[in-house]
């Protein structure tokens, strides 16, 4: 009798570990992120009006053509007159670049960055158990996590990982690699930084979907420190509920919309095709199908079945872009978007597909305007603004959405886990965002290039007019 009780009670007991085992394993596997800074430059470093009109007169390869093009995306872009480029482009030495000039503008950032972040903290860099750094465009040797763990003098075991080539959703590549790697080790503190080398890319020539990155990228940056510690929970920001990552690689269309090339004068540049949009809009509608699943609350998603039975369009499921254009409502699981702020006509398609209003979109709006298309840093900025403007509460729910090279499109959910209210990088600016205006001076300085009658009139002539400040040649 004995041993058939203990038969039977040996199977309840394995099962017990076994469960014990995965609740164990599930609290080990959190990802709480506990700060994060973004970076600053110094205030001689902005690109007003003036100094994009500088840069632009030492392009010696620009037509008229080229001019009205850069204006009309100036204008358009969203950027305003308070963003920063980089320090070689703003001394005059865009066309060339040193090594000294792409570590120097690294360094800058991981320094500024860093120091910030483990001062703010309390822990120490000998405490960071793995650092992700992510660079698309630049990736000496050694690495530039090696030069982090040599400045800060970590720890020998630490697990370093280079991340290159992710564009702008490389911030969360490296997020999701984070989480991964939690998985397998226990109560330990991870370090991202996130950020692009603009100085030696700076593109040279007069092709125009190369041209367009010089216009939009400005100098920016993040790092994060995360931890699964539960112990830690209190003092953590985020905790991230999950992450979906969408690749469109195997088409050749997906990589080739964004991709950098050399033209044919051999200017090295950042290419960016007419099918990105379309691709985008794939990337990001097959990524949601997955998403909202995780998200949503099932009386919505019920809602959306019945809706769209009854209304008997198969093409319901397709059209748009994202979950706006298939009649669900993100609003219903998710309170806070940070939509990349690239450029403003994506940022309002994006808004425009997952139906979003105004209040939805200010923070990537102020975000693009007030710092520019910082790449992969650029979510934190926006994620920054809601928080300087004291939208995150408690158990808030906030939907990241990036777009990479690749063609990737990376997004994910975090959890607001206290009241978040810090001001940040948005300290010195809060008050006066958002602004009465977003209109940009160059149209009101420059708008005569786009005259017909110019089409007569010399280059030398309208980049005269253009030298001695935004007046038409006569």
């Amino acid at each position: 009798m004995e041993l058939l009780m203990a038969m039977c009670l040996l199977p309840l007991f394995c099962a017990c570990v076994y469960l014990c085992k995965l609740v164990l394993q599930w609290r080990n596997q959190q990802c709480y992120l506990l700060a994060y800074e973004c970076y600053k430059a110094t205030d001689d470093r902005k690109l007003d009006t003036e100094s994009c009109v500088k840069i632009i007169q030492r392009n010696k390869n620009l037509g008229l053509e080229e001019y009205r093009f850069l204006l009309k995306t100036i204008v358009n872009s969203g950027l305003g007159e308070e963003t920063y480029g980089p320090r070689n482009v703003i001394a005059g030495r865009e066309d060339c670049p040193s090594l000294e000039d792409a570590l120097w503008e690294m360094d800058d950032i991981f320094s500024v960055t860093l120091d910030k972040l483990f001062d703010k903290t309390g822990i120490s860099p000998s405490k960071i158990d793995i650092l992700v750094v992510n660079v698309s465009l630049f990736s000496p040797a050694p690495s530039l996590t090696a030069r982090i763990i040599n400045h800060y003098k970590m720890k020998k075991d630490i697990k370093a990982f280079n991340l290159s080539g992710m564009g702008c959703s490389g911030s969360l590549v490296a997020i999701d690699l984070v989480q991964n790697l939690f998985k397998t080790y226990k109560n330990v503190h991870a370090v991202v930084v996130s950020t692009e080398s603009l100085g030696p890319n700076w593109y040279r020539g007069k092709v125009k979907p190369m041209i367009l990155a010089n216009c939009l990228y400005r100098s920016g940056g993040c790092s994060m420190l995360f931890t699964n510690n539960k112990a830690l929970k209190h003092r953590a920001l985020l905790k991230l509920e999950c992450i979906v990552r969408t690749h469109l690689g195997s088409s050749d269309e997906g990589y080739g919309c964004s991709i950098q090339v050399e033209d044919k004068h051999g200017f090295r540049g950042f290419s960016l095709s007419k099918s990105i949009a379309k691709v985008a809009a794939k990337a990001l509608t097959m990524n949601l199908r997955v998403l909202v699943h995780k998200v949503l609350p099932l009386t919505e998603l019920l809602r959306y079945v019945i809706m769209s039975r009854r209304q008997n369009k198969v093409a319901e499921h397709h059209r748009g872009v994202g979950a706006g254009g298939t009649g669900l409502n993100l609003k219903a699981g998710l309170e806070h978007f940070c939509i990349p702020p690239t450029e403003g006509a994506v940022v309002n398609g994006v808004g425009n597909s997952l139906g979003l209003n105004d209040y939805d979109l200010e923070p990537a709006r102020m975000a693009l305007h007030r710092f520019g298309n910082t790449s992969s840093g650029g979510l934190w900025y926006v994620l920054g603004y809601m928080e300087a403007k004291k939208r995150l509460k408690k158990r808030d729910k906030i939907l990241m959405v990036s777009f990479g090279a690749g063609y990737e499109c990376n997004n994910c959910v975090w959890v607001v886990l206290r009241d978040l209210h810090d001001a940040n990088v948005w300290k010195d600016c809060i008050e006066r965002y958002p602004p009465t205006t977003l209109v940009n001076p160059f149209m009101e300085r420059f708008s005569w290039i786009n005259d017909e009658r110019l089409i007569f009139v010399t280059s030398e002539e309208v980049m005269n007019a253009v030298r001695v400040g935004g007046v038409g040649p006569g």
